[in-house]
This record gives structure tokens, C-alpha cells and sequence, in this order.
């Protein structure tokens, strides 16, 4: 006996979802009540992502979003330390070595990836519990909903490879030389300068500060976060606004750090002055003549930082300013592409990953030696290479 259309799908899409949520796999994938659940699932690697995992993500999402029976979509992480740590920058590197597409097919489909994120009709709640930097922002900061925990430690920090003397695997799996996946749509769009103040030194957001900025839009207890996703998943027929009614009874009722002041609070009038500048060599004068305990650590850092990667990442925020989504991340694709054919980025994965000396040895070595034609060069169009969204 033929059994009916509609419930043979659903047979079907059962057996496919068992197939993911084998406990071995990189990614989870799950469907509970009217909630579709993806749960990355490399724990070891801080649940940095691949490009089989965006290969699997990818369509599941497209998927849930035309499923009238799926209503809202949850990601989080495995292993308590981290949501999603970004991408593994070593197997980019090396394809790009060895003349593989990879690094042509990583960035083009995490960039998809980003956007289906960012145009998804089913309120999409990231639950950003632990490290969140790099390809884990892309997964999380474009999406209607961001619960942050006093867990979170939140950065955009590809303009320093080779700067940070993190542990291993905060350098490991940062995604490229500038803050990509749509990095130049969300930074500027952050209150006063701060999110150029965030691309441009990598400086390291916590806690309920990640919700303060503007990044995360809900602060919620690490350890309320597996009742929050039950009463997520118990909703019925849930609309953005009774998801964000739930994520907001959770948010008030936290009380970590609540009176705290936010960590840039006393910089911001320096930050807002100092990065409205329009150019890189502005900034830097701009911290010189500061001269305040705060201008000069900004300024030792910014000298360890690749010049190419900086003043690409400034221009990128500044144009990403007045552009949609679709357009940031066709421009940030041409960018990848540029730093994958160009010196800096590799040397930042040699510096850090492979010699592991700490000491990149940039080209051009000062911010005056990148000259505003090559810079202009990264942002040309690719023809048909260009990312089409």
C-alpha cells in the first residue's frame, strides 16, 4: 500500500535527519517539535567550521525555511568552550598553496551560507555560548537573534594573524586578513565607531559587554540555556515576536554583571574621535597626539597588525556602510580572493602556525608603502568569478 505524499516526506526527512545526528558527525542536524536544531559538533576544535559542515548547514536551512511545519531555527555549539571558533585557516592556506579550488569554494560557500543566514524568513536564534570569532560570528551575527552568556568571548580578529599570543586554536581557525563574513556590514552599523575599533585591533568583547555593543541582542545564564531551548522548542506555531518575548523573560531575569559598566564605556569618546578618521595613517596619528595610556596600547598594536590587512579592512567597513548584505559580501569575496593570491596572509598562518615564531614579517612592511592602487585592485570585480547571491 502507497502510503501518502506528505507523510512519506516525513519518513524520509526523518531517516536523512538520523543520518546527522550520529554523535561522531561535525554537524548535527535535528528536528524537535517545530524547531529545526543544527548543533556543530567538533568540541576538540573549538567547533571551528569546514566546508563539509557549511556543505550540510547550508541546504538543511533552505530546507526548514520552506517546511510550513518548521517555525523557528536554533545553532549552537558542542563542548562548553566555544559556539564556533571560524574556519580552519590551515587547509585554506594550503589549498591555496597547492592551486586547489578550495579556497575559491570556502569562501564563496560560507558566503552564501552568511547571506541565507541574514535573508532567512524563520527567526533563527544563535545561542553563542563561548568563543565566537571569525566564521562563528558569519553563523550567528546575521541571523534575528544572538543570546550571549557570560561565556562568550566575541572578535573579529583576522587583521592579526601572527599578533595574538592566544591559545593555539584563537589563531587557529581565524578566517582570513580582514573581518569577513559580512564583517563589513555589521561593524559599522555598531554604535559610534565602535565596530572599527573592534576590526581594527581585534579587541576581545566578553560577556555581557557582546550584548552592550550591540552584537548579541539577549544575555541569558550559560547554564539557563538548555531550559531556554526547551521552552523555545515547546512554543507553538512561534512567531519573531513571541521568540523574542521568551529570549527577553530570560534576558531580564539575568542578573550577571548587570550594573557593571560596559568595558569601552570611559573610551568611547576616544574611539569616536580617534577612528572617525578616513584613513589608516590618520588613525595613527590620531593615537600619537592622544598620547593617553589607552592611545599608545592601541597604537603597539596596530604597529604588530599587517599594514595590507588594515587599511583594506577600513576601507572595507567604510564602503560596507551605505551596502546591503549582498553587496558586503560580493565586495568580501573579492577580498578573500585578493589576500588568498596575495603575501600577507600566508605569512600570518606561517608565523603563527607553521614556524611558529610569532613574528611575521609583513609586505609592504608600513601602512605608506600600501599604495592606494593596490588597494584599489582588491576590490575590483572578479567578472565571472564574482559571487553571485
Amino acid at each position: 500500500r502507497l502510503l501518502p505524499l506528505s507523510r512519506l516526506q516525513v519518513i524520509l526527512q526523518h531517516v536523512k535527519m538520523s543520518k546527522h545526528t550520529d554523535s561522531t558527525a561535525e554537524v548535527l542536524l535535528e528536528k524537535r517539535g517545530g524547531a529545526g536544531i543544527i548543533t556543530l559538533n567538533r568540541p576538540k576544535a573549538l567547533n571551528a567550521i569546514n566546508l563539509s559542515m557549511i556543505r550540510q548547514v547550508y541546504p538543511q536551512i533552505k530546507t526548514w525555511e520552506q517546511d510550513p511545519e518548521t517555525f523557528l531555527i536554533i545553532i549552537k555549539g558542542t563542548g562548553g568552550k566555544a559556539f564556533c571558533s571560524g574556519g580552519d585557516i590551515r587547509v585554506i592556506t594550503d589549498a591555496g598553496k597547492s592551486g586547489s579550488s578550495l579556497a575559491q569554494d570556502f569562501f564563496r560557500e560560507e558566503y552564501t551560507l552568511n547571506y541565507a543566514i541574514g535573508t532567512c524568513k524563520k527567526p533563527y536564534v544563535a545561542l553563542i555560548d563561548g568563543i565566537t570569532m571569525g566564521g562563528g560570528v558569519g553563523l550567528s551575527v546575521h541571523g534575528h537573534f544572538r543570546v550571549a552568556t557570560e561565556k562568550t568571548v566575541f572578535a573579529m580578529p583576522e587583521t592579526a594573524i601572527g599578533k595574538f599570543s592566544l591559545h593555539l586554536f584563537f589563531v587557529l581557525f581565524v578566517t582570513g586578513l580582514f573581518p569577513d563574513v559580512g564583517g563589513g556590514y555589521f561593524l559599522p552599523r555598531l554604535a559610534g565607531k565602535i565596530g572599527y575599533y573592534l576590526a581594527l585591533t581585534g579587541f576581545r568583547l566578553k560577556g555581557r559587554d557582546v550584548q552592550k555593543a550591540g552584537i548579541a541582542t539577549h544575555f541569558v545564564e550559560s547554564a539557563k540555556l538548555p531550559a531556554l531551548e526547551e521552552d523555545l522548542i515547546a512554543l507553538k506555531s512561534p512567531s519573531e515576536e513571541s521568540v523574542a518575548d521568551l529570549l527577553n523573560s530570560y534576558h531580564v531575569k539575568n542578573k550577571i554583571d548587570q550594573e557593571k559598566e560596559f568595558v569601552l564605556d570611559e573610551h568611547m569618546e576616544k574611539i569616536n574621535s580617534i577612528f572617525s578618521a578616513g584613513t589608516m595613517e590618520e588613525i595613527v596619528e590620531n593615537l600619537k597626539q592622544d598620547g593617553s595610556a589607552f592611545a599608545i596600547k592601541q597604537l603597539e598594536t596596530i604597529r604588530k597588525m599587517s599594514p595590507t590587512s588594515l587599511k583594506l579592512a577600513l576601507r572595507q567597513l567604510r564602503e560596507g556602510a551605505s551596502m546591503s548584505l549582498r553587496d558586503v559580501l560580493a565586495m568580501e569575496y573579492r577580498l578573500s580572493q585578493a589576500c588568498m593570491r596575495g603575501h600577507d596572509f600566508h605569512e600570518g598562518v606561517r608565523a603563527v602556525l607553521i614556524d611558529k615564531d610569532q613574528s611575521p614579517r609583513w609586505k609592504p612592511a608600513t601602512l605608506e608603502e600600501v599604495s592606494e592602487e593596490f588597494v584599489d585592485d582588491c576590490f575590483k570585480p572578479l567578472g565571472n568569478n564574482d559571487l553571485k547571491l
